[in-house]
């Protein structure tokens, strides 16, 4: 392996949007620097099964939308 060409690999402390932390190694920062989460499994909705709109913006919602009527007799 080359000298030098590889970034520094060390430990570092993860904090996550509710307070808990735990230690992993990384190439951020330096020795014992500190993450602090802004977005997490714990409060992404991708994760939690938030609200989702998936069908409100899709292309076949905005032509359902648009043409949905269309050649219907009410």
């Amino acid at each position: 392996m080359k000298k030098e060409t590889h970034p520094d690999y060390h430990t570092i402390k993860v904090v996550m949007t509710d307070g808990s932390s735990f230690e992993t190694r990384s190439t951020y920062g330096s020795e014992g620097a500190t993450i602090n989460l802004d977005i997490d499994p714990l409060s992404h909705p991708a994760w939690t099964g938030g609200p989702q709109r998936v069908g409100e913006r899709g292309r076949v919602s905005k032509f359902n939308q648009k043409f949905g009527s269309f050649g219907l007799k009410k």
